[in-house]
């Protein structure tokens, strides 16, 4: 049996900019979903307003924009 070749990692400039581009868009869609739903949100309590927002940018962000930016980054 042949072992597969190990994985390349990519360089640390690559990932550093990886994670700036992707800060670049978790705070607007924090802003944007905060501004669209901020009325509904503000009558939760602020630990279950977070855990929303957070579920919902973390699912726009990783499947909506991550997706493109690993393309972008390569």
């Amino acid at each position: 049996m042949t072992n597969p070749p190990p994985a390349q990692s990519p360089d640390s400039s690559t990932k550093y900019r990886l994670v700036l581009m992707f800060w670049l868009f978790v705070l607007p869609a924090l802003t944007a979903i905060d501004l669209a739903f901020g009325f509904w949100l503000a009558m939760l309590h602020p630990v279950l307003r977070s855990v929303v927002l957070v579920a919902i940018a973390g699912s726009i962000v990783s499947y909506g924009i991550r997706p493109h930016l690993r393309r972008r980054g390569r």
